[in-house]
């Protein structure tokens, strides 16, 4: 296995700082303990009760369900750790776990739901739009593409194997769209939109600000549907985020041109604007710039960090949906940040080097790790290809800056 031998390597093994009290996201209830309704049931129940009792050697947070323990992990340098032994646990339970609702979530261009489990896990669930082999027009602007349920299982995947670790844990799943969610379904604006096609089909649409009309619904086989199924990140009544403007944003108009599009010495005006000049926020910027040259995403214009932990922390990658689009092509303008900076992390620059090599080629250990997720292949090969293409052009682009 390419997949473990890289996990294993040295570069992957270099220690976090030391994890205190004030560096956890949440603070442990030792009082608070779950167990489900009764004996054949899967729908757990909390008690804050002292007395209950726990099986020997148990603690209150063995009882808890997977989701729960997997927010309680989450701290100021990652979001789960290297050897994370929830992780299969928590994969299992985004493909397996029962649906008891299923409701639109609200906000963003496409429609999205979120699913809730017996046990009071939820996952958003992305639906396939586009089979795997084909790419985004050419002629399409990024506002306007799609976002590809596979894309966002495959940036899981990467963001681990760059060692980065800030896209919470995503599965691919087959949905019965009738009886996971139509039927259990209490949000009365999306029932609105289901219906029967002519080819027999269960079809429904939702309601979005882009492709949500009859023309671009989502339609089962007869009723199954691929999606993908991210774990979701702690209500933001409990963990509040902030949400931060990227400063290599782009314009969003059709004919404007942002001003790092314009202005080559762009990042010196960025380097002195908080919370880029000081800490490491500009180099985790290009963190998150690489990975999105390596699945082409051009739709990054915010990102997102806990509140809690202030500017000394990671960026949460999310919603990469519009990664993995085209694989014929390379967007060359995404790794602006790190052309006109001129600056990588040295651990993130070693790794990228250790993947270009042939023992742990970027294509084969992904191609490893998406191999053992239900909707197998989750990538076509081409898009394989252009990862060790454009993980090449990365390099590259290094290899000037150090030569300036």
């Amino acid at each position: 296995s390419k997949l473990a031998a890289l996990f294993e390597h040295p570069l992957y093994n270099i220690p976090v700082p030391e994890v205190t009290e004030k560096d956890k996201l949440f603070i442990i209830n030792p009082m608070e303990k779950f167990s489900l309704r009764s004996s054949g049931s899967d729908e757990w129940v909390s008690s804050s009760k002292a007395e209950t009792l726990l099986p020997t050697g148990k603690t209150a947070y063995d009882t808890y369900p997977t989701w729960l323990k997997f927010h309680i992990g989450i701290n100021r340098y990652e979001l789960y750790p290297r050897r994370d032994p929830l992780l299969p646990t928590l994969l299992r339970d985004l493909a397996t776990q029962r649906i008891v609702s299923s409701v639109q979530k609200s906000g963003g261009t496409q429609l999205k739901l979120i699913m809730t489990f017996p046990n009071y896990g939820q996952a958003l669930f992305k639906p396939m739009k586009q089979t795997r082999d084909q790419e985004t027009p050419i002629d399409f602007f990024y506002f306007s593409d799609f976002e590809r349920h596979n894309a966002e299982i495959a940036a899981f995947h990467l963001d681990r194997i760059l060692d980065f670790r800030r896209i919470p844990p995503v599965s691919g799943r087959l949905v019965n769209i009738t009886k996971e969610i139509r039927d259990v379904t209490t949000d009365k604006k999306l029932v609105k939109t289901f219906f029967i096609s002519p080819a027999g089909n269960i079809c429904f649409y939702g309601e979005c600000s882009y492709y949500c009309s009859t023309e671009h619904a989502l339609c089962g086989k007869p009723d199954q549907l691929e999606g993908s199924m991210a774990a979701l990140l702690p209500d933001k009544t409990l963990a509040k985020r902030r949400s931060w403007r990227s400063p290599w944003r782009r314009s969003y108009h059709k004919s404007k041109k942002a001003e790092w599009e314009l202005n080559p010495n762009y990042c010196a005006q960025v380097r002195e604007t908080p919370p880029y000049d000081r800490g490491h926020r500009l180099l985790d910027l290009i963190d998150m710039t690489i990975l999105d040259f390596l699945m082409g995403n051009m739709d990054r214009h915010h990102y997102e960090t806990f509140e809690k932990f202030g500017n000394d922390t990671f960026l949460l990658h999310l919603d990469n949906g519009r990664g993995f689009g085209t694989h014929s092509r390379d967007e060359s303008s995404i790794l602006a940040p790190l052309q006109q900076c001129c600056s990588i992390k040295k651990s993130t620059y070693l790794r990228l080097q250790l993947l270009a090599t042939q023992p742990y080629r970027l294509s084969d250990v992904l191609r490893e790790a998406l191999a053992a997720d239900p909707l197998a292949p989750v990538l076509a090969e081409p898009h394989l290809r252009a990862l060790d293409r454009r993980l090449g052009k990365v390099l590259v682009a290094v290899g000037h800056c150090l030569a300036r």
